[in-house]
């Protein structure tokens, strides 16, 4: 099945682009347009040049800013339930449950907030830089650290719960490379190609696998990280990799199911059906999630810096450096569309947040 490529909606990786780069492709002039309807906006703040990505849990939206700012809004409506800051220059967020919204910092400290009133309610310290939103389930606040580290913390104490080290490497893809959580594990994918599952009861590894081998001859050339966060669908988790491939696995044990090779910056999504995924040359793939293949490939978007698709409804929802498509106002957004119940969540490098219908 041919699905439609919705452009322009979100732009990832602003920071990689250069005026003496490869001109980004015109975008085609479309014959028969999507609509797209803005249910509500907000303004959270900045993001300078960092990515911060919008949390949904419960009746609520999340979003967090480069000066500290962290909003709670109604997910119906986008009335603002409240507005605090936290005091310091933040990096990455938001991650949230009903109960705890959490952000981080260059500096390593992680900030967790109680989410009925905005007030902080403990703050933690891990051992770099965080690019990619903590993650909270399980009562613990799950941190990837630029290290290649993941902390857990207590949701409710912010005390140490475990880490889970590999050795670092020294050079990576500076990209929010973050966590995903479901049931008792935590999915993390590392530089060197790895994507591991992590007991969230100890820390234990309880399996891991090889996303992409490095290769060539030079250290730059080498470099194979695991991008984006882990992709949960049914009993299969998928990762992509710079230089890499994609590919997925069976859950429960880490068998292969199938690999193919694509490079990417931004890493994979999941539906019902397909994988995907868009590659570090502007291409978005649609890969059939049963053994891999090739469904169908929309290459008319060379580097445009493309963001990890996302469907929604029968179209495809994917982002580029100057959303052209929709005016959101605010330019670049370098977080992926956000899934609502009846379109998507984005969020401006300029501190929109804009919740659209399709």
């Amino acid at each position: 099945m041919l699905r439609r490529t919705l452009a322009g909606c979100v732009a990832l990786l602003a920071a990689c682009s250069s005026p003496s780069g490869p001109k980004p492709a015109a975008l085609e002039e479309l014959s028969d347009p999507r609509q797209v309807r803005v249910l509500w906006s907000a303004n959270v703040g900045r993001a300078d040049r960092y990515t911060f990505f919008p949390a949904l849990a419960g009746d609520s939206v999340y979003a967090a800013a480069r000066d500290g700012t962290l909003a709670r809004f109604d997910l119906a409506n986008g009335e603002e339930r409240w507005r605090t800051s936290v005091e310091t220059r933040l990096s990455s967020g938001v991650g949230a449950d009903t109960r705890t919204a959490a952000v981080a910092t260059e500096a390593g400290e992680v900030i967790a907030v109680d989410t009925a009133k905005g007030a902080v309610r403990w703050r933690a310290r891990v051992s770099s830089e965080v690019l990619a939103p903590p993650q909270v389930g399980n009562a613990l606040v799950v941190v990837r650290s630029a290290d290649n580290r993941v902390f857990a913390f207590g949701e409710d104490d912010g005390k140490r719960r475990w880490v889970y080290q590999r050795a670092p490497s020294s050079l990576i893809v500076r990209s929010p490379a973050g966590v995903t959580l479901l049931g008792d594990t935590a999915f993390a994918g590392f530089s060197g190609g790895k994507l591991t599952a992590i007991a969230l009861g100890n820390g234990g590894l309880r399996w891991e696998a090889t996303v992409a081998l490095p290769k060539g001859a030079t250290e730059l050339e080498r470099v194979t990280d695991v991008v984006g966060e882990p992709a949960i669908q049914g009993q299969e988790v998928c990762a992509a990799a710079y230089q890499g491939r994609v590919a997925c696995y069976e859950m429960a044990n880490g068998k292969p199911l199938w690999a193919r090779d694509v490079s990417s910056l931004t890493g994979v999504s999941l539906d019902a059906r397909y994988a995907f995924v868009s590659d570090d040359r502007g291409a978005v793939h649609a890969l059939d999630r049963s053994n891999g293949r090739s469904v169908w490939k929309q290459d008319k978007l060379a580097n445009r810096q493309l963001s990890v698709p996302l469907a929604a409804g029968n179209a495809i929802a994917v982002g580029d450096l100057e959303g052209a498509r929709f005016a959101t106002g605010g330019g670049a957004i370098r977080n992926a569309p956000v899934a609502l119940p009846s379109g998507l969540l984005v969020q401006t490098q300029n501190g929109g947040l804009f919740a659209l219908a399709l």
